[in-house]
């Protein structure tokens, strides 16, 4: 999907979100934390994204998040530089995105803990792909947190890793996020 196209989507997306304000409030934050790890005997490698943009509206549970790849920094300069370009192709695909909605009912008014199960899109590296990820929401003092863990295998989004450097990245990412909200000011 090229540039203009992700940004008609999450724009699109967005309006949605907005329309429904007045029957719902909207949380979000532009500094959504995410982060993967890959082990495999010859080398870990691990990279962390505080750039990831999230808005959640609370009246459907409608979720909406886009990450710029290139936001991803690593202890090695040489295994960014690799990331970017010859794996993510973030001059193709400068994001990821993923538009979904939470499953069960949640009571934004109390202060709690809520596992979660959301549906939707995930859109990464030009393909498109329906998934479902666990999750858990915290809500504590007025702002919202949400934190899931789940794996990303490389080729159900065809990116590809050359034979030469296989041994050195495993065929399965393990992917952290942690996002915490605060309500959107008019």
């Amino acid at each position: 999907m090229h540039t203009k196209t992700f940004r008609i989507v999450l724009a699109l997306m967005i309006s949605q979100l907005l329309v429904i304000t007045c029957f719902g409030q909207l949380y979000m934050t532009k500094t959504g934390q995410s982060s993967f790890f890959s082990e495999t005997p010859l080398e870990n490698i691990a990279a962390v994204n505080n750039q990831v943009i999230v808005i959640l509206n609370t009246a459907n549970g409608e979720i909406a998040i886009k990450m710029p790849q290139r936001g991803f920094h690593f202890p090695n300069k040489l295994m960014e530089e690799h990331f970017n370009e010859n794996y993510m192709e973030t001059e193709k695909y400068p994001s990821a995105v993923f538009a979904g909605k939470i499953k069960e009912s949640v009571d934004y008014s109390k202060d709690g803990n809520y596992a979660v199960n959301v549906d939707g899109i995930l859109d990464m590296h030009g393909v498109k792909q329906n998934r479902s990820f666990k999750g858990q929401i915290t809500i504590a003092g007025g702002q919202i947190t949400l934190t899931s863990a789940f794996d990303i295998k490389l080729t159900d989004h065809k990116i590809e890793v050359p034979t030469l450097v296989l041994a050195k990245i495993a065929e399965s990412i393990a992917v952290k996020n942690k996002f915490v909200l605060t309500p959107k000011k008019a």
